[in-house]
């Protein structure tokens, strides 16, 4: 029979071989970029004990898992970017595949624990506080272990499979796409992976949906046209990163859709927005756009200043 499939050639990368140095420092800088960001965004929260709150503790595993989704794709990338050649082991394809997918649920799963948190400090204010103290722990687990766990059971087919294509057409691997290169018949991969995705992304859509309809009656009950401009403004930040998000996926499955219609760099730049644009616009969204964070930042900033001066 024929020999095993054991690497991938990944040929998203030919139009990257003129100037291959400028997409290396373009793809360098943003990864330094998203962890600079987080770093300091999760070392402000952990650092300050008054930002140990329910709010700002989601913050920072947002700022975690943009750092995840930023690694699972950057460093493969900047690597083989300067490669001459575009292989990689099936093993490495299988690792990215597995961190990019679940990436992309765990950013998704803490965008919807966050729509319940704003659901809780809008239409429960007084008692905000205890509710979400008692539930933070047990919700930060359950973002982390459901979809790690979820997609366990997509990539334990995939992982059996034997594969007889090499090549995918991308500059990362997908699970679909390393599905699509198998020699057996990939009927019940394909359900399962249609049945998980249904799994984990209704809940969550579910959740989001439930606490904005929640927060807007709130709203338009309200009298005070001061508490409504409030609800709304602790709420701008969400829904700047659950859009910013939810057009990056969009992005991903367009380009998937219409290969011939797009440039190169246009498909480019449409396959890599879910895995660069979150993981960098968050901790701005969030770091300036929250009115505590962004004191602190100045604060250190202040502190850090002064002590340069006086050395």
């Amino acid at each position: 029979g024929l020999a095993p499939v054991t690497s991938i050639y990944l040929t998203g990368y030919y139009g990257m071989e003129k100037p291959k140095e400028l997409y290396f420092i373009l793809f360098l800088i943003t990864y330094l970029l998203i962890i600079l960001e987080s770093v300091t965004l999760i070392g402000v929260v952990c650092v300050d004990k008054s930002l140990h709150e329910p709010m700002y503790i989601l913050i920072s595993n947002l700022a975690v898992n943009g750092l995840y989704g930023g690694t699972a794709l950057l460093p493969a990338l900047l690597s083989n970017v300067l490669s001459r050649s575009r292989e990689i082991s099936l093993a490495l394809c299988q690792t990215q595949l597995y961190a990019i997918h679940t990436y992309a649920i765990t950013e998704f799963t803490i965008l919807a624990v966050m729509s319940y948190d704003r659901y809780i400090a809008v239409c429960f204010p007084l008692t905000y506080h205890t509710i979400m103290s008692q539930r933070v722990f047990k919700l930060v687990i359950l973002m982390w272990i459901y979809p790690l766990v979820a997609f366990f059971v997509v990539f334990g087919i995939t992982v059996r499979m034997k594969f007889c294509g090499k090549s995918i057409d991308k500059v990362y691997c997908l699970n679909y796409l390393l599905v699509q290169l198998s020699c057996t018949d990939t009927t019940v991969a394909n359900i399962v992976g249609l049945l998980s995705v249904a799994l984990y992304t209704f809940p969550q859509i579910i959740m989001v949906i439930f606490s904005y309809v929640q927060i807007l009656r709130v709203c338009v009950k309200s009298n005070s046209t001061q508490s409504r401009l409030t609800a709304l403004r602790t709420c701008v930040p969400h829904l700047l990163s659950i859009s910013n998000y939810s057009v990056g996926c969009f992005f991903e499955i367009a380009q998937g859709r219409f290969k011939n219609a797009f440039s190169y760099q246009t498909k480019l730049f449409l396959a890599l927005y879910f895995l660069i644009f979150p993981p960098i616009l968050n901790p701005v969204i969030y770091g300036l756009g929250t009115r505590v964070i962004r004191l602190k930042l100045v604060q250190i900033f202040c502190k850090y200043r002064r002590k340069v001066l006086i050395l």
